[in-house]
């Protein structure tokens, strides 16, 4: 049997290289040091690495034996650019994050429906005041993203009553939607959808989707979401639509910087929640399950799971 290097690069690397002991990945070599000569050291012998991808950028002119990168995030649009390496295999986690981003967005969806931040402050006041709300129970919601984000959303926004629209690239139809479309009919389909949700990955097809005049198709009042990435939102419009009340509110979890810069307007919007990427995080115990079950199928020249297509971005 080969044997394979494994160089650790995230900021969690003490958790990962005890829960990678614990494995049985035959063959496998652990790596994770910490100062720089050593880690020098460890990127001319190491073929495989794990780590965010912006740690793994950063080391990737020096990765001279690399053959695999396994993302912990999803989203690896840092590692696809104009001129990026790719003479190796390069996998993500997606697949796992659809329970938690489906927690954040009823979480929210409910918190505004519902108006709890309302009541909440009502309450600091002693303030007893009733405010009208509708049920989510029929309203419409439309997804960009049709994958497995976007299908386990979709099955929760049909346990609760909702009738459920999807965009993708190739408008196939896939579990828990309604009916889906591609990309081309979103004009079409905006105005019908009262909450609006993206999981869109940063492809050139999806950067600056949502500008000034797509959102001038979106229903007024509708609720806005996105869980995907910042780029695919023009944030001035963005912030034109809110102010206007084209849009009724924003839940953003992504930007297009990161952090978001303390001037930004969004801050400031009384019908805006922000939070900081954090909607779906990256659990070490369920990244190094993937790695494991991705590790065994690399040594047995088996199709790996969430395996990036450089040409795709995705």
């Amino acid at each position: 049997m080969a044997n394979h290097t494994l160089l650790l690069l995230s900021q969690d690397n003490a958790e990962y290289h005890a829960l990678l002991k614990q494995a049985y990945l035959p063959g496998l070599t652990i790596l994770a040091p910490r100062e720089e000569t050593d880690i020098q050291a460890a990127l001319t012998r190491a073929d495989i690495l794990l780590g965010e991808p912006a740690r793994i950028k950063a080391r990737l002119r020096d990765a001279r034996a690399l053959k695999w990168a396994q993302s912990t995030y999803a989203g690896v649009d840092l590692l696809l650019g104009p001129g990026s390496r790719q003479d190796y295999l390069l996998t993500n986690i997606r697949g796992i994050f659809g329970p938690l981003i489906s927690e954040y967005v009823f979480g929210h969806l409910l918190s505004i429906s519902r108006h709890l931040r309302h009541y909440r402050e009502q309450q600091r006041h002693h303030n007893w005041q009733p405010i009208p709300y509708q049920s989510i129970h029929g309203k419409t919601m439309l997804i960009l993203g049709t994958g497995s984000i976007g299908q386990h959303v979709a099955a929760t926004a049909r346990h609760f009553g909702m009738e459920v629209l999807g965009i993708s690239r190739a408008g196939r139809e896939a579990p828990g939607f309604d009916r889906t479309y591609q990309v081309q009919a979103l004009n079409k389909v905006l105005p019908r959808a009262d909450v609006v949700l993206s999981v869109l990955p940063s492809t050139p097809e999806t950067r600056a989707l949502f500008n000034a005049e797509r959102l001038s198709h979106i229903k007024p009042g509708a609720i806005f979401f996105n869980v995907g990435r910042g780029d695919a939102v023009d944030e001035t419009a963005l912030v034109q639509a809110l102010r206007n009340g084209r849009i009724g509110a924003a839940v953003l979890d992504v930007f297009a910087i990161e952090p978001l810069p303390t001037d930004s307007p969004l801050w400031d919007l009384p019908n805006v929640v922000i939070s900081p990427h954090n909607a779906g995080y990256s659990f070490p115990d369920q990244i190094v399950t993937r790695f494991s079950r991705n590790y065994l199928k690399y040594i047995e020249s088996k199709p790996m799971e969430g395996l990036v297509d450089f040409d795709l971005g995705y």
